[in-house]
């Protein structure tokens, strides 16, 4: 049998030999695998370089404590809370109270500013003959991502959470928890970049955990003013988002003497490059709302926020198998945070409580809390912790608005919340220039600290290498190869005339996505490998034909630069998931994407004039809608720029581009301002984008130039 098989098989090995072979389907080219190595070098090279500055240098405790204040001052700017607001009236209201047995619960609402209502209920010990005219140790309970929502009603956050409040009253504390500003009775916004793409919010330096750390800052304002309530003896505690703003309030405030946030905390490494989700916007930040971030403009990691409590007594709370709050994020943050205790020698004061478990709320996590504050609120150590929770109540007894007040702004409160720099000129010219004489330094000063502070310090070689130079058809195109700083290397073109041999004039425009594949299609196919395609672009004759008769005519030089994220190194796509991700990662890294581009705008200028040939003479920056301002702001910062060619630029970074905290400084009436008295061309659609640009119009005529040409061209 085994000889016939063999037999038969080397029969049919022919007949196999003849088949078709068929070759594996070809693997899907990645066009962002460029853009995503380079994207993933460069975040985890900033967040090295954050976290080996993160406490670094301590030294003593004398040395320490003359630094926390400064520190904390940076913590409320980033925050948006300096100078802090003032303390209005909270107008608190009991709108009633829930007997429930062996505690009683007064549903209650205040504002923290005016018309920004808070919902809460505070939680309090039934009260007998003995402890009538008590003080009781209190809780300030915040609440995570946890809303109820039955018939289109909010109810609240403070109801899914009720276990914890109830747990405290029934075991001698008054305990205070808060809705949040999203999942509250009245539904706010904690989503603005992550969810509805409001850019401005970095422009604005504006995050909702600002919010959340004024309304907490505020209830304990409320909670002092209680006779029940214990002032010297007030912790705080909550968990995932509600761990967030534990973080924000116990480093904002000296009140609460013990803390407890609950997953609410990593270091910016498992934030910015930790874990897969999405494929190239690493980080747990993909899975987080906006709550859970300061805008980072003086580059801290986040055991900063965790030192700034020390000695305190503080429980770092969290469970080993959370997807959002990674275990080593959450340990690295531990390990540098226990050097500052040390400086006090309050070792004890500082613990990690690492438990079972996901992203959920365990009774050992809760016991591990109880058990703290018993410690450290009581003094007690004896007693016995056991998650011995009470029946829940209904939603309806919990919920404080009959109705949602007519006048009231918890909606709309990211736009006055952090409020845009006003700038207003003097009507009288003399004294209007010599006040703009003092401003300009100001505000560029400014622009430097708390718009620009990201950019590199020490920049790296520039590097500025020919790497092609072809000539065709009577065009010739160089490409320029630079280091725009560490991880971020670019490529520059310039488009010239062979019978050119110095330009008089170089106009560098810098790229948006579809600027650059007008650059390309300008070009045609024969450009393609100098332009590191992989695709051949067919050429638009007649603008080919155009650019070499000005180029040979009037003897100027097009160059261009597609910064970081455009082109060849384009990470993701336009407006998608991924794309969202990634520039709300630039924050907290002191940054924004566009205000990354600026400073790739600047490097090319510095590219262009080392070459020999095109040094001398103009040169003249140009750029299209918010490549229009990357344009204006890296010209105001490269003196070498002779001029600006401006098409269709917003006249208000509400809409146009972005730059960190830039609307606390300026907007860009101001920032064109700052380039004068150099030539500026603003190209406008109507007549009424034209008066868009009044303000600068005026201090122009204020000192009597010409400059600034506003041009009505059309769409």
């Amino acid at each position: 049998m085994r000889f016939a098989f063999l037999t038969l098989l080397l029969a049919f090995i022919p007949a196999l030999a003849q088949q078709p072979v068929i070759a594996p389907p070809p693997r899907p080219v990645n066009p962002y695998a460029r853009g995503e190595k380079m994207l993933d070098a460069y975040l985890k090279d900033q967040v090295k370089r954050v976290a080996d500055n993160c406490l670094s240098d301590l030294t003593t405790k004398d040395e320490w404590e003359k630094r926390r204040p400064e520190l904390r001052r940076q913590f409320l700017e980033m925050m948006g809370l300096w100078p802090l607001p003032a303390k209005t009236n909270l107008k608190a209201t009991v709108v009633g109270t829930v007997d429930a047995g062996d505690f009683n619960v007064e549903r209650l609402h205040f504002q923290s500013m005016p018309d920004l209502y808070v919902t809460a209920n505070l939680y309090l010990p039934k009260p007998t003959p003995d402890n009538a005219a008590k003080k009781y140790p209190t809780i300030l309970y915040l609440c995570g991502h946890g809303n109820l929502v039955e018939n289109g009603i909010s109810f609240g956050s403070k109801v899914p959470y009720q276990y914890h409040p109830a747990w405290f009253a029934t075991h001698g504390y008054a305990c205070l928890i808060l809705d949040t500003l999203e999942l509250g009775e009245i539904l706010g916004q904690h989503h603005g970049t992550y969810r509805e793409k409001m850019w401005w919010w970095q422009a604005r330096g504006y995050t909702p955990a600002g919010v959340e750390l004024w309304n907490a800052i505020r209830a304990l304002d409320y909670l002092e003013s209680r006779p029940e309530v214990d002032a010297k003896r007030i912790g705080v505690t909550g968990r995932s988002g509600g761990g967030a703003t534990s973080w924000w309030i116990a480093a904002a405030d000296d009140r609460p003497q013990v803390i407890v946030p609950v997953a609410g905390i990593a270091d910016l490494y498992s934030h910015l490059c930790e874990g897969v989700t999405p494929r190239v916007a690493k980080g747990v930040i993909s899975g987080h709302c906006d709550c859970m971030y300061m805008v980072n403009t003086y580059r801290w990691d986040f055991p900063m926020v965790a030192a700034l409590v020390a000695p305190r007594p503080l429980l770092l709370g969290n469970s080993d198998a959370d997807d959002i709050f990674p275990v080593a994020g959450y340990r690295r943050i531990a390990d540098k945070v226990r050097k500052v205790y040390a400086l006090y020698g309050a070792e004890e004061k500082f613990q990690l409580l690492e438990t079972k478990g996901p992203h959920k709320d365990t009774p050992e996590l809760r016991i591990g809390i109880d058990k703290w504050m018993n410690r450290w609120l009581k003094n007690d150590t004896t007693t016995e912790v056991k998650d011995d929770l009470p029946p829940p109540l209904k939603p309806q007894q919990l919920k404080v608005l009959a109705k949602l007040p007519e006048w009231r702004v918890n909606e709309t409160v990211h736009e006055v919340f952090v409020r845009s720099a006003r700038i207003e000129q003097p009507s009288n010219a003399a004294v209007a220039r010599e006040w703009w004489s003092a401003k300009k330094p100001e505000l560029l000063a400014s622009l430097k600290e708390k718009v620009f502070g990201g950019w590199v310090q020490n920049p790296p070689p520039l590097k500025a290498t020919v790497a092609a130079d072809v000539t065709h058809d009577g065009v010739r195109l160089r490409a320029i190869d630079f280091v725009s700083e560490d991880c971020i290397e670019l490529r520059l073109f310039v488009m010239s005339s062979p019978k050119v041999e110095k330009p008089a004039e170089v106009i560098l425009s810098v790229l948006d996505e579809d600027g650059w594949s007008r650059w390309c299609d300008g070009l045609g196919s024969e450009f393609a490998e100098v332009l590191q395609l992989s695709r051949k672009p067919k050429r638009d004759n007649a603008l080919f034909a155009q650019n070499r008769g000005v180029m040979e005519s009037q003897k100027i030089a097009f160059a261009a630069i597609a910064p970081r994220g455009i082109g060849v190194t384009r990470w993701a796509e336009a407006g998608g998931f991924e794309d969202t991700m990634i520039r709300r990662r630039f924050p907290l890294l002191g940054q924004t994407l566009d205000g990354q581009r600026v400073w790739d705008a600047r490097r090319a200028i510095a590219a262009l004039l080392v070459q020999p040939d095109l040094r001398m003479g103009k040169l003249t920056i140009h750029g299209e809608r918010e490549a229009a301002a990357i344009a204006l702001y890296a010209g105001i910062f490269e003196s070498a720029i002779t001029g600006f060619d401006l098409w269709y630029l917003s006249n208000a970074h509400y809409d146009g581009a972005t730059f960190l905290n830039v609307l606390k400084v300026l907007d860009v009436p101001q920032a064109v301002a700052l380039a004068m008295p150099r030539k500026i061309a603003l190209h406008v659609r109507t007549e009424a984008d034209r008066a868009g640009w009044d303000w600068v119009v005026r201090l122009q005529r204020a000192f009597g130039s010409d400059a600034l040409v506003v041009k009505v061209v059309g769409e």
